[in-house]
C-alpha cells in the first residue's frame, strides 16, 4: 500500500484525502483487502485447470512483496526477501492441497457425494484460514509493539525546566459543544503518510542532527531526555483541513529547544532548510529564518503530561509553530538535516504543495451543531487560530446582517487557538450563519473559497440553523 500510494501521481493522494480525510488510510487497506480476495478467487479457479497459475501469481505477490520491503526503512532486505519467500511458498502449497483435495471429492465414486465433499472441502478451506489469522495473530503479539508500548509507559519524564505550564485559562470557556482549549491525546487528529503506525524502541533509537552543520550530533533518547526541556502550549494544523474542519488541535508540548540543539551542532552559512527525517522515510522541510523569530520550535518528547503516544510521533518528533504540519511536524523523528530549500523537497513538494506553508488565519463554529434548535439563548460558539500572529477578534453574521464582534475566550499565547462565543437570542426563523477570525497583525481572513492544494484552504465557516 506504501509503495502504491508514493507511486502515483500527487493528485491522485491529495483527491483520497480530501474524499475520506482520516479514513484514506482504512479506505486503501479494505481495497486492497477487496482485490486480494478478487485475485485470490481467480487464481483458484484458473488453478483448477492449470496447477502454474497458482505458483505463477503467488510468485509474482512475492516479488512484490520483496521490492516493497525492500523500499521500506524499517525492515532489511534480507527480512524482505525471507517472510515474501515463505508467504508465496506457504499460499502456493496451501492452494495445491485445496486443489488436489478438490479434485479427489469431486471425482466420480467419492464416498459421500459431491455435498459432502463439499462440505469437507469448505471445512479444510475454513481451517487453513483460521490457521493463517492465528499465527498472524500470534506474531503481531510477539512482535514490537508490545515493547514499544512497554518502554513507553516506563518513560519518566524529567521536570520542565522553562516555556508555559497549565494555567487557569487552560480550562477555557464554560460552552456546551465547545472545543476543549486543551485537545486530549486521544482526540487529537492524525494525518501521517503511515499505512501502520512506526514501532520505534527508545533503547536503540537515536536523533542524528547533520549536513551543513560544524559538529555533526547524535544523542540516545536518554541523553536527549537529560537536556533542559521546555513545555509550550501550540496549536498545530493540517494544510489538508477544510474551512471548518477538525484537523486541527492544540497541546501542551515538553521537548529540548531545536534553536539549542542547532547552536551545538553549529549551522554553516548557507544552510537555508531544517529537513525532518522519519524512520519511515517521510521527510518534511521548512525555512531556517523561521527559527529567527521567538515562535516555538521543539524536539518534542512529550504531550499533555505524557510521553508522546506511539501514534503522534514516540519517541521524538518536531513541533514548529505558525507552518503547516506537511512542512514541519516530522513524527518519529531520526534526522535534522540542515540543508538548502534548492537542494531537497520534503515528501508532499513534489506531489503539488506548495513549499512554504504558513497557517491561514482561521475559525471554526463548534456550536450549535443541531440544524433545529428551540427559541430563546443559542450561544454560537467555537475556536480561531493564527499561530505566531493570535487571535483579536472573532465576529459572526447573522444572514445579511452586520458583523458581531464574539467573546475571546482566555488565551494562553499567540501560538494557540482562542475560543469564542457570540450570544444569540433569535426568533423563529431559519437563519445562516457565518464566523470569521481577525488575527494579532490585524488581517481578517478572507472571504475567498479555496480548496486545501496547495497551500490551505480559505473561506468563511457557515451553518444554517431553524429555530423552532
Amino acid at each position: 500500500g506504501a509503495v502504491l500510494v508514493d507511486g502515483l501521481p500527487g493528485e491522485v493522494p491529495r483527491t483520497g484525502i480530501g474524499a475520506c480525510g482520516t479514513a484514506d488510510k482504512p479506505a486503501l487497506l479494505i481495497g486492497i483487502v477487496v482485490v486480494s480476495l478478487l485475485i485470490g478467487a481467480r487464481t483458484g479457479t484458473a488453478a483448477l485447470a492449470r496447477r502454474w497459475v497458482g505458483d505463477v501469481v503467488f510468485a509474482a505477490f512475492a516479488l512484490l512483496g520483496v521490492l516493497a520491503g525492500m523500499r521500506a526503512p524499517l525492515t532489511t532486505d534480507a527480512g524482505a526477501v525471507v517472510a515474501a519467500t515463505l508467504g508465496a511458498l506457504a499460499g502456493a502449497v496451501a492452494l495445491r492441497l485445496l486443489l488436489r483435495t478438490a479434485e479427489a471429492w469431486t471425482a466420480p465414486g467419492h464416498a459421500g457425494g459431491a455435498e459432502a465433499g463439499r462440505r469437507q472441502f469448505l471445512a479444510l478451506a475454513g481451517s487453513a484460514g483460521v490457521f493463517a489469522a492465528a499465527v498472524g495473530l500470534m506474531g503481531r503479539s510477539l512482535g514490537l509493539g508490545r515493547t514499544v508500548e512497554a518502554a513507553r509507559d516506563a518513560v519518566v519524564l524529567p521536570e520542565v525546566t522553562g516555556g508555559t505550564r497549565p494555567t487557569a485559562a487552560d480550562a477555557g470557556l464554560d460552552v456546551d459543544g465547545i472545543t476543549p482549549q486543551v485537545t486530549p491525546n486521544a482526540d487529537f487528529y492524525r494525518i501521517d503518510t503511515a499505512l501502520t503506525v512506526p514501532q520505534v524502541d527508545p533503547a536503540g533509537w537515536t536523533l542524528t542532527i547533520d549536513g551543513m552543520v560544524d559538529e555533526p550530533l547524535e544523542l540516545t533518547f536518554a541523553e536527549l531526555l537529560a537536556l533542559p526541556l521546555v513545555e509550550r502550549e501550540v496549536t498545530i494544523a493540517c494544510v489538508s483541513n477544510e474551512v471548518g474542519g477538525d484537523l486541527v488541535g492544540n497541546a501542551r508540548w515538553l521537548g529540548v529547544p531545536l534553536r539549542s540543539l542547532l547552536r551545538q551542532a553549529g549551522v554553516q552559512d548557507g544552510a537555508t532548510q531544517v529537513m525532518g527525517h522519519s524512520v519511515d522515510g517521510f521527510t518534511a522541510g521548512f525555512p531556517t529564518e523561521l527559527l529567527d523569530d521567538d515562535r516555538p520550535a521543539l524536539v518534542a518528547v512529550g504531550m499533555n503530561g505524557e510521553p508522546l503516544p506511539i501514534e503522534h510521533g514516540f519517541p521524538a518528533r518536531l513541533i514548529i509553530g505558525g507552518i503547516y504540519g506537511y512542512v514541519s511536524a516530522t513524527k518519529w523523528l531520526r534526522r535534522i538535516e540542515l540543508t538548502t530549500l534548492d537542494a531537497a523537497d520534503g515528501y508532499w513538494i513534489p506531489r503539488g504543495w506548495s513549499k512554504e506553508a504558513p497557517i491561514k488565519t482561521q475559525t471554526r463554529i463548534d456550536t450549535p451543531r443541531s440544524s433545529d434548535q428551540p427559541a430563546g439563548s443559542v450561544p454560537v460558539a467555537g475556536v480561531a487560530w493564527a499561530p505566531t500572529r493570535g487571535i483579536a477578534k472573532v465576529e459572526v453574521q447573522v444572514d445579511d446582517g452586520p458583523w458581531e464582534e464574539a467573546r475571546l475566550g482566555p488565551g494562553t499565547s499567540d501560538d494557540t487557538w482562542r475560543q469564542w462565543v457570540y450570544d444569540w437570542r433569535p426568533e423563529p426563523g431559519r437563519y445562516r450563519l457565518r464566523a470569521r477570525a481577525t488575527d494579532g497583525d490585524g488581517e481578517t481572513q478572507t472571504e475567498d473559497t479555496a480548496p486545501p492544494a496547495p497551500d490551505g484552504a480559505t473561506g468563511y465557516p457557515t451553518r444554517t440553523i431553524t429555530v423552532t
